[in-house]
């Protein structure tokens, strides 16, 4: 037969003892889970982002518009306007397709922010055309075949448009200058400036290096 030991007497210490420990193992696992966060760890995500209300003018009409101070202008004109005709390129004011007018000066609106055309005047591609015509310079960008992808056409219209109002009859060369800071993909630069001459009424073939004649060297 197996022999069965004999159960050992507990004492009342003992017990009190052995109670005690699991009372405070049980204490100190709910002091743990009440300090372990219940939630996803915090982010930035969930701060409030300032925001400010501004008033702006843009192709002739007023908008009172509560902005994100983070938002750039082209996400304004974008995103919460649907004016897209201002293109987003490299996003870093390097290659010009996102150019619109602020003041009648061409600024890059992917690195302006929207509060800084708070009280200003902001004129985009779109606002260009009038009663369904297209402006001379729109035109004649068509006329001389300058678009060839067309994606960084909007911003080079818009740097034309400021130097044709600053200077009516520009040279080539300044008008070489003016569009310097858009860049084409295309590299369909000679057209663009034969573009601009045509609408300043100065010979496209300005632009131009002479040819030779017929049998020179």
């Amino acid at each position: 037969m197996k022999k069965t030991k004999p159960k050992r007497a507990i004492s009342r210490r003992g017990f009190l003892g052995g109670t005690g420990a699991v009372v405070a193992a049980a204490a100190t696992g709910s002091m743990l889970q009440a300090q372990r966060p219940t939630g996803p760890p915090a982010t930035g995500a969930g701060l409030a982002v300032p925001r400010t209300t501004i008033r702006v003018l843009v192709n002739g009409v007023s908008h009172r518009v509560d902005v994100e101070d983070r938002w750039t202008l082209a996400e304004l004109l974008r995103d919460h306007l649907n004016l897209t005709g201002t293109k987003l390129g490299c996003e870093r004011g390097e290659c010009g397709a996102c150019t619109v007018l602020l003041d009648g000066k061409p600024v890059y609106s992917c690195s302006s922010l929207a509060v800084w055309a708070d009280g200003r005047s902001v004129q985009t591609v779109e606002g260009l055309a009038r009663g369904g015509r297209l402006d001379p310079l729109q035109q004649s960008f068509a006329d001389h075949d300058a678009p060839q992808c067309g994606f960084c056409t909007s911003g080079q219209l818009m740097s034309a448009k400021a130097l044709l109002s600053a200077n009516p009859h520009p040279t080539a060369d300044e008008v070489r200058a003016a569009l310097v800071g858009n860049l084409c993909r295309c590299a369909n630069y000679n057209r663009y400036v034969e573009a601009v001459l045509a609408v300043a009424a100065a010979p496209a073939t300005a632009t131009r290096p002479p040819q030779p004649k017929a049998g020179g060297r």
